[in-house]
C-alpha cells in the first residue's frame, strides 16, 4: 500500500455502496482539501448482529465500480484480508503501519454513528489515532454533537480546508446535505422487486442484477430498464 498526503477513510459494510456514500466522500474531500478518500468495505462489521448479505468480494467489486472515474475516490481492500471484526482502531493502526501519521488520516463517519462513540472499541484512545470527520445525516445534525457529547466539545471544530493545521487529532463537524439513501432500504427494494434507479450508480445496479444479489426475485422488466439506461437508451 502506497499512501501519502491527507487521506480520508470512509468505512462500513457498504452492502451495497450507494450515492449517499459517494456524496459524503466527495463533500468531505472538498471541504477538507483531502488528497484522496478511500472507501473501505468492512469484513465483519462489529456493530451488526447479522453479517453482510453480499460477500466481501462482491462488496469490494461494487465499491470499485462506484468510484471508477471519480477523481480522488479509491476502493480499498484494507479490511478484507484481516480476520475478526473490522474495528476502527485496528484499521487506523494499519494505516500508521503503512506510513501515515495520525494528522494525515481523516476518518469519516455519520453524526448518528459518532453520537455512540463511547461504545466503540478502545474509546477514548481511538480518537487520538486520526482526525474524525463527522458528517450530518438526515435527522442527525453534526453541529448538535457539541451538546450531545459535551466532554468532546473541546476537540470539535468546523470543517474547512485550513481546519487541520493543528497536528493534534480533532473532530471536524461537516454539515452538508447528502442523499437520504440507506443500504437497508435498497436491499428491501430489491427483495420486493422494486427499482433502485437513482439510489446506486448504474454500474453497481448492473452488478447487483447480474449476480442476483440481495434477491432472487428481481423482475426481468427492472433488469432490462437498468441495462437500457446503462447503454444510453432512455
Amino acid at each position: 500500500m502506497i499512501l501519502g498526503g491527507r487521506t480520508g477513510i470512509l468505512g462500513g459494510t457498504l452492502d451495497p455502496v450507494h450515492l449517499g456514500h459517494l456524496e459524503t466522500a466527495r463533500a468531505t474531500r472538498q471541504a477538507l482539501a483531502l488528497d484522496r478518500v478511500l472507501l473501505v468495505p468492512s469484513r465483519v462489521p462489529p456493530h451488526r448482529s447479522n453479517g453482510p448479505e453480499a460477500s466481501a468480494f462482491h462488496r469490494f467489486a461494487m465499491v470499485a465500480l462506484a468510484v471508477n472515474g471519480i477523481e480522488g475516490l479509491e476502493a480499498s481492500d484494507l479490511e478484507l484480508h484481516t480476520p475478526g471484526p473490522s474495528y476502527t482502531a485496528d484499521t487506523l493502526l494499519r494505516l500508521h503501519a503503512a506510513g501515515l501519521r495520525p494528522d494525515q488520516i481523516f476518518f469519516i463517519t455519520g453524526a448518528d454513528a459518532f453520537a455512540e462513540i463511547d461504545t466503540w472499541s478502545r474509546y477514548p484512545g481511538v480518537l487520538d489515532l486520526s482526525h474524525f470527520v463527522v458528517v450530518s445525516r438526515p435527522g442527525y445534525d453534526a453541529t448538535a454533537l457539541r451538546g450531545i457529547l459535551p466532554a468532546l466539545a473541546p476537540r470539535m471544530r468546523a470543517a474547512g480546508p485550513d481546519a487541520a493545521t493543528n497536528p493534534n487529532p480533532g473532530v471536524f463537524l461537516l454539515d452538508v446535505r447528502t442523499p437520504d439513501v440507506s443500504s437497508t432500504d435498497i436491499r428491501a427494494r430489491l427483495r420486493a422487486g422494486a427499482s433502485i434507479r437513482g439510489l446506486v450508480p448504474d454500474a453497481v445496479a448492473q452488478h447487483i442484477y447480474q449476480h442476483h444479489l440481495y434477491s432472487q426475485d428481481v423482475t426481468s422488466t427492472d433488469t432490462r430498464t437498468t441495462a437500457d439506461h446503462l447503454h444510453g437508451q432512455n
